[in-house]
């Protein structure tokens, strides 16, 4: 398949450094772990939009797991005293209802998990902003992913959380025959494209871009690279486009 869910290796941007690098503090991210045998594992990335809810991808769920989110994460290999472990019911997962696992193409790759208590806010802990329902970006808007996916192709999953700064490919380009031709739909924002992506594990994570006042949107939710690698050329990162979605996310 052309495609290649993020998921199945795990979620980071390639060209990405460590966050406190970064322009802007990722209070946001969240880490999504599943249990195997007594043990947690970060499986994708995602994005607190309220005390108690998370926003992730659709295909970062499945039915058959329990799942715990970390909020306040940085370095997953040091206890840093601001990180909060908050346990999932599965019931309290809410996959689009129009989420195929085998129509990535089609879209609607976007779920939606509350949170069995509420998170505690502070330095390391902060709400994402969303865009307003149909917000477009404009070409080349310099947006940035975040997560904690493979450093590279087949690369290893880095510790700390990492950034990269990913442009945004409009529709027009990424929609091109020779970029990601009809596999692109309308609800999906594309960025990057070339030496810099995102990579397996960074799935569900956001792509936060900026506003003209200075503050950060999430304006999506990291959905699929080309599964020729994920810095592809004219393979830009495919996310669920947050801002087509407001009318199901406030539902």
């Amino acid at each position: 398949t052309m495609l290649r869910l993020l998921s199945s290796l795990l979620l980071v941007a390639v060209g990405k450094t460590p966050v406190h690098s970064g322009p802007f503090l990722l209070g946001h991210q969240v880490s999504l772990q599943y249990e195997k045998d007594g043990s947690f594992y970060h499986t994708c990335g995602g994005s607190l939009i309220a005390l108690d809810w998370v926003m992730t991808a659709g295909h970062c769920i499945s039915s058959s797991l329990t799942y715990q989110v970390v909020l306040g994460e940085y370095d997953r290999a040091e206890e840093e005293g601001t990180e909060q472990v908050i346990p999932i019911n599965s019931e309290d997962i809410f996959v689009h209802p129009l989420w195929n696992s085998q129509c990535v193409a089609c879209g609607n790759d976007i779920a939606l998990i509350k949170l069995s208590r509420s998170a505690q806010l502070g330095d390391a802990v902060q709400l994402a902003s969303l865009p307003p329902a149909g917000d477009i970006l404009p070409n080349e808007t310099p947006c940035y992913i975040s997560g904690w996916g493979r450093l590279y192709t087949n690369g290893p999953l880095p510790d700390k959380l990492q950034q990269a700064l990913l442009p945004v490919v409009d529709y027009e380009h990424c929609s091109k025959w020779n970029w990601w031709g009809s596999t692109v739909k309308t609800t999906m924002v594309c960025a990057g494209g070339d030496t810099r992506s995102g990579c397996n594990g960074d799935s569900g994570g956001p792509l936060n871009c900026p506003t003209e006042d200075g503050a950060w949107q999430v304006h999506g939710v990291t959905s699929f690279v080309s599964a020729f690698g994920c810095n592809t050329r004219r393979k830009p990162t495919v996310f669920t486009r947050v801002s087509a979605f407001n009318d199901w996310i406030e539902e």
